[in-house]
């Protein structure tokens, strides 16, 4: 079922276009993220969606209802900001409250309480914003926007001020969180491991349009562009012509993951490549090396464990023809 959808949606700041007609449908109780680059349009799709922006062109439409034109307190939606926006004279309870009493309810207590059970509050009711860690300020923000029971919850950058040990476990607790409420969540973010790692679905946005949307998986093993493939996980993109491939579909280019490609004895006739290592990282749970091959520049992750050559040293490099993920652009 579509809880979200959006038809034609244009956004322009004066001969920039930020959001280029695009389409999109979000379903109820789905989590989905928005990834790109830096000036994507990711942020200002969620802002026209929130209501912060206004739309030049196209529909926006909430559980059937036109809300394209409605100010931000009039959608049934709630937006938690990348820097969170408490407010510092208040207090946690106060914080959480706020957006109950706004609408009318002169007794929020119970569902203040309820919340803060949720999120694991407990104890820190009366301090204020500048008392609690950044991992205690997310959850005080999320729970004051989950307050009112939205079916839709927007989260800009939700993680990004969190370090990275706390930002891994705070996101896999906020979809643990979203799956026990039912709520549609949709989150901005330029972290690809972040999305892969929590979305149902993800949207790749590129200079005001949609690459692509897919699941995950489907997502990283079958990128269906060039530039899809470079952004989200740095596969290397084989033109066909340029190497000598044997591939299960024809394409004029193919993906390929560096996880996907070994270091081999002798060069295969179909599926290898003589080539230079370059540079290599050591990353604790893997490496990565490059190295330089006649035609393309390769990047392939060794997992821990694995010998490694030295930098100069010439590898014979193969692959599988399943890891050979077509490309239509």
């Amino acid at each position: 079922m579509t809880l979200l959808a959006l038809e034609g949606v244009t956004k322009r700041f004066g001969a920039t276009t930020a959001l280029d007609a695009l389409s999109l449908q979000i379903g109820a109780g789905e989590f989905f993220a928005l990834l790109g680059g830096s000036g994507s349009g990711k942020s200002t799709l969620l802002r026209v969606i929130a209501g912060f922006e206004a739309a030049d062109a196209g529909r926006v439409a909430l559980q059937g209802r036109d809300i394209t034109r409605l100010a931000p307190p009039e959608r049934d939606l709630a937006m938690m900001f990348q820097s969170y926006a408490l407010f510092p004279h208040m207090s946690v309870r106060e914080n959480i409250a706020y957006g109950l009493r706004r609408a009318g309810n002169r007794d929020p207590g119970p569902r203040v309480a309820e919340l803060v059970a949720l999120l694991g509050l407990a104890g820190l009711e009366a301090r204020r914003p500048q008392q609690l860690s950044g991992g205690q300020q997310q959850r005080v923000a999320l729970a004051r926007a989950l307050a009112r029971r939205p079916p839709l919850v927007l989260l800009d950058e939700p993680l990004a001020a969190l370090d990275s040990g706390l930002r891994e476990r705070t996101g896999l607790e906020l979809r643990a969180l979203q799956r026990r409420l039912g709520a549609s969540f949709v989150m901005v973010t330029h972290d690809q491991a972040e999305a892969l790692s929590l979305a149902d679905r993800v949207a790749v946005l590129e200079q005001g349009r949609i690459a692509q949307v897919a699941p995950p998986r489907e997502l990283y093993e079958r990128p269906a562009t060039r530039s899809v493939a470079r952004f989200l996980g740095a596969a290397n993109v084989l033109e066909a012509g340029r190497f000598r491939l044997s591939a299960e579909v024809d394409a004029p280019a193919y993906a390929l993951r560096p996880e996907r490609i070994r270091m081999t004895d002798r060069l295969p006739e179909m599926n290898g490549v003589r080539a230079v290592v370059t540079e290599i990282a050591f990353r604790g749970a893997d490496a990565v090396v490059l190295a330089e091959a006649p035609g393309a520049g390769l990047r392939l992750v060794l997992p821990a464990g694995a010998a490694l050559p030295e930098p100069g040293a010439e590898v014979f490099l193969t692959w599988d023809a399943a890891a050979l993920a077509p490309l239509a652009t």
